[in-house]
């Protein structure tokens, strides 16, 4: 039976006091058998929380409103090193992730099959507001966008301007795909059926790197407990 009232975790047999004692934990990214530790609690609760955990905070990411303003997109491309001969765009054995970054603001990932220019479009409309300013990288599958109805669609050239041009860049969203590297290269490796929720957790970490991660968690889960159904 459930042990006492938790308003971060309802029906759980885990108490508010001792899930507040386990939180800091995930806000530190420290591991499961690290956190189990330092809290009392077995492992398997542990990994049994960090997955509620992700799932709830891959759903309030994909949450997030449209994009607007200045905005810069990617890809980028996860998994195994490159297969020798496989290169770019096309390269063998890996998770493709577009990403969109929002000047001064958050970033939005998502996993698609190819870099073709439908998957894009795609991947792009109801993301970003038609107001928007695009920047991207001079990819032929972001050709098109300013007869989507989008504002302007400013590309720059890496191989002529491998720095930035003025504001003219995608330096936001590379500097994620650089953060989202380190982070899930410490797991030594991520199934492939647990990859979206660690990437979420990733872009999440990541729109609140300024923020006390701990207080956010704790904020967003008083309003939306595990284990309760998802407002839309």
């Amino acid at each position: 039976m459930p042990t006492g009232k938790n308003k971060y975790y309802i029906r759980s047999h885990i108490s508010e006091k001792r899930f507040r004692r386990l939180m800091p934990s995930f806000a530190l990214d420290l591991t499961a058998s690290e956190t189990a530790a330092m809290t009392g609690v077995s492992v398997r609760s542990v990994n049994n929380i960090y997955l509620k955990l992700r799932r709830q905070i891959a759903a309030w990411c994909e949450a997030q409103s449209p994009f607007a303003g200045e905005v810069e997109v990617d890809e980028s491309y996860f998994g195994p090193r490159r297969v020798r001969g496989k290169r770019g765009r096309g390269a063998s054995g890996k998770t493709i992730v577009f990403g969109i970054f929002q000047r001064n603001g958050c970033v939005y990932t998502q996993i698609v099959p190819n870099c073709r220019r439908k998957t894009l479009r795609q991947a792009i409309s109801g993301r970003i507001s038609l107001e928007s300013i695009i920047h991207s990288d001079g990819w032929s599958g972001y050709d098109g966008l300013v007869d989507m109805g989008y504002q302007k669609h400013l590309r720059v050239n890496h191989e002529a301007h491998p720095f930035a041009v003025r504001k003219n860049h995608v330096n936001g969203i590379e500097s994620f795909w650089s953060f989202a590297k380190r982070r899930l290269a410490k797991f030594n490796g991520i199934p492939a059926h647990t990859f979206f929720l660690h990437l979420k957790e990733t872009e999440f970490r990541f729109n609140h790197r300024r923020a006390n991660l701990y207080r956010v968690l704790l904020d967003q889960l008083r309003k939306e407990p595990l284990n309760r159904p998802l407002t839309s």
